[in-house]
């Protein structure tokens, strides 16, 4: 039976093979994941369709393939067995393959060529009033091309025939021929080189892509983290003991986001050629580092959910995507995204945007300063708040207000509650 590639999701195509967990010969049980593949969204196991042994590896690690095409053979039952007993014959010799003829050197057809010209060719003895019959032609069945009437025209006058009047106008000249590609570096003895993954050129791609395209822009804030703090301290075992899930930060900028989202859509929105679309819902994504890259599944109807629900669910998002167990369904779809630089000790970053999305929140790690409050200096816990967004659907004072917005909310969660 054969092991084919299966449907990778929605604008997904190929894949690489990135890992064979059996070898020629293992027995398979059904349902027992057999490789993994790597997509430029998610990496995804392929189950063996039936019970029997591996008998064939038809696409190694590191290739290629698209959906439908196979992977390997599955000898099922009793033929498993001796499949896998039975050695493997000696590959018979191939037959050498005959030298093909070596074709004829191709020369210049005679003046006086009756093959039709292509529109180029057409276009420019037409510009340059030449007569095509007393061009010599090298083309292919004696076709007159666009490379020979060049030349023809570079000859000195005396030597063209076939021109009813000298065209002051320079001749256009050749496109120059493209600088080979430089060939790639040898690594060093304390180097070496690895093939770059399929999501992390994906990566790379739609990153460098968010800087070509939109015109982005950072703007930042500071929040104390105070209020916050005592908050989860006040109810973090209660909390804990009734949902099962520990009180974190990331709720509250949720929370946060969706209220300033509400009052400023525009951050919620997105570009479609020459349209605004703005979107009345809030699909949020929350980013996550991972041995592979940086995904960002997302948290569909956040506004729908509370706080427990939402500590739930990016728990839930952030260990399938540390398994790679993310679905493209997990990762597509999102309006807006918050990034948590401040897990890894970040104190000010700019994040860049997720296209095709306009907003993205950078958190960053909460450290003790000394602040003016009511005209004293405090020490607080505060935390840089930064907001990348794109500046040709939000105007500076909707990219400041919002994260204002964000930074009272989170100061005083009580706004939260009320919806303020």
């Amino acid at each position: 039976m054969d092991i084919t590639v299966p449907a990778l999701g929605e604008s997904v195509t190929e894949a690489t093979v990135a890992k064979w967990m059996k070898k020629v010969g293992d027995a398979v049980a059904k349902d027992e994941p057999l490789c993994e593949l790597e997509t430029d969204k998610v990496t995804l196991e392929v189950n063996a369709p039936a019970a029997g042994t591996l008998a064939e590896i038809r696409a190694e690690e590191g290739a290629n393939v698209e959906i439908g095409q196979v992977l390997g053979v599955i000898a099922e039952g009793a033929a498993a067995a001796a499949v896998a007993a039975a050695p493997k014959p000696a590959a018979a010799p191939k037959p050498a393959a005959p030298k093909p003829a070596a074709a004829p050197a191709q020369t210049a057809a005679p003046a006086g060529t009756a093959a039709p010209l292509s529109p180029a060719v057409r276009k420019l003895v037409a510009e340059n009033k030449l007569e095509p019959a007393a061009i010599p032609a090298t083309g292919r069945d004696g076709r007159l091309t666009k490379g020979d009437v060049l030349a023809f025209m570079e000859k000195p006058a005396p030597a063209r025939t076939g021109m009813t009047q000298r065209v002051p106008a320079a001749a256009p000249q050749p496109a120059p021929a493209p600088e080979p590609a430089a060939p790639p570096r040898v690594p060093g003895e304390r180097e070496q080189r690895v093939r770059m993954t399929r999501l992390r050129k994906r990566i790379a791609e739609r990153l460098k892509a968010a800087q070509n395209t939109a015109a982005m822009l950072t703007t930042f804030n500071e929040v104390d983290m105070s209020a916050i703090l005592r908050l989860r301290e006040q109810f973090r075992d209660s909390f804990e003991k009734k949902h099962g899930v520990r009180l974190g930060f990331m709720s509250f900028f949720v929370k946060a986001c969706i209220q300033a989202l509400k009052e400023i859509p525009a951050v919620n929105g997105e570009i479609d050629g020459d349209d605004l679309i703005y979107k009345n819902h809030y699909d949020i994504g929350v980013a996550v580092g991972t041995e592979q890259g940086l995904v960002v599944p997302v948290l569909r109807d956040a506004d729908q959910m509370g706080f427990a629900e939402i500590e739930k669910k990016i728990g839930e998002l952030g260990r399938k995507a540390r398994d790679g167990k993310l679905t493209i369904e997990d990762l597509t779809g999102g309006t807006f995204t918050i990034s948590n630089g401040g897990v890894y000790g970040s104190l000010m970053s700019t994040p860049i945007l997720n296209p095709p999305q306009s907003g993205i929140l950078g958190m960053h790690k909460t450290q003790p300063r000394p602040v003016a409050v009511d005209g004293k200096v405090e020490i607080r816990p505060m935390m840089y708040l930064a907001l990348s967004y794109d500046h040709r659907i939000i105007d500076g004072r909707e990219a400041v207000t919002f994260l204002v917005r964000v930074k009272e909310c989170i100061e005083d969660p009580q706004r939260l509650l009320l919806e303020m």
